[in-house]
């Protein structure tokens, strides 16, 4: 016979698969239909990601952090506002528009960079390394974080990282330096670029991904349990050591751009 416990429990999943699907609808369908909601989602405090909205909760309330937060970018939320709906053209105008804000903020993070480092007297090369690549690396940084959670396995969050260097090497420098090239044959004079301190930084960073490279791989093992992730003490000991590897990284190339080591 079909009890009353039957039908409570029927209840119960059938909400929870509902919720579900409303979860899963909600992170698929990320997108705006009008300026207006733009405005007042960048006017909204919103709060941070919950992930322990159990049944008969009600919705989280933004927490002191997030006024925080909401406050220290409520001028980037506004201008970013201005961008067009992702309904408008099919999206295209939003991804096109984005791109070219992309690259207005990258150039005023470089200048200020710039004024900064020169300012404190540093060299620009450790400015690029410290600063500059710092906050242009840490979208990247919570997107691998969001990916590895989100994913069954690291393939997104890993591809990431690599896609992400990959488009900054050939497709930032090779488009730059490719029009920066046609411009000065144009007018009749030779594109040179002065290596500096690069070919030590690239080495030296070129050997610490292929000890990254070999860790992953060796995390393949079967009492690990995967390249991210896994039992606690291989969790934290990997993530110690990839931290070390960009500290060595920062000072071996601070070092070395100063002259108190030599490089080639």
């Amino acid at each position: 016979m079909f009890r009353l416990g039957d039908s409570f429990d029927v209840a119960v999943n059938q909400n929870t698969v509902d919720k579900l699907v409303q979860r899963a609808n909600a992170s698929i369908l990320i997108g705006t239909s009008s300026w207006k909601e733009q405005f007042v989602e960048a006017l909204t405090v919103s709060p941070g990601d919950d992930d322990g909205d159990n049944e008969g909760e009600e919705p989280p309330s933004p927490s002191c952090a997030d006024y925080i937060m909401h406050f220290l970018t409520l001028f980037w939320k506004i201008i970013f506002a201005f961008i067009p709906p992702t309904d408008m053209a099919g999206g295209y105008l939003c991804f096109v528009i984005s791109i070219l804000c992309i690259g207005v903020v990258t150039a005023i993070i470089g200048d200020v960079a710039s004024h900064f480092g020169c300012t404190l007297g540093i060299k620009d090369s450790v400015t690029a390394i410290v600063f500059v690549a710092l906050g242009t690396s840490i979208p990247d940084t919570f997107a691998s974080k969001v990916a590895a959670i989100q994913d069954k396995y690291a393939d997104a969050s890993v591809g990431n990282v690599t896609g992400s260097n990959a488009v900054n090497v050939f497709l930032g420098i090779g488009v730059a330096w490719t029009i920066a090239a046609c411009y000065h044959a144009f007018h009749g004079r030779e594109f040179e670029v002065q290596p500096g301190t690069l070919a030590f930084s690239v080495t030296l960073f070129c050997t610490e991904a292929l000890v990254a490279i070999l860790v992953l791989v060796c995390r393949r093992n079967p009492k690990i349990g995967g390249e991210l992730g896994g039992p606690k003490k291989a969790k934290y000991l990997t993530a110690v050591f990839f931290f070390s590897l960009w500290i060595i990284y920062l000072v071996m190339s601070s070092l070395e751009a100063y002259g108190i080591i030599k490089g080639f």
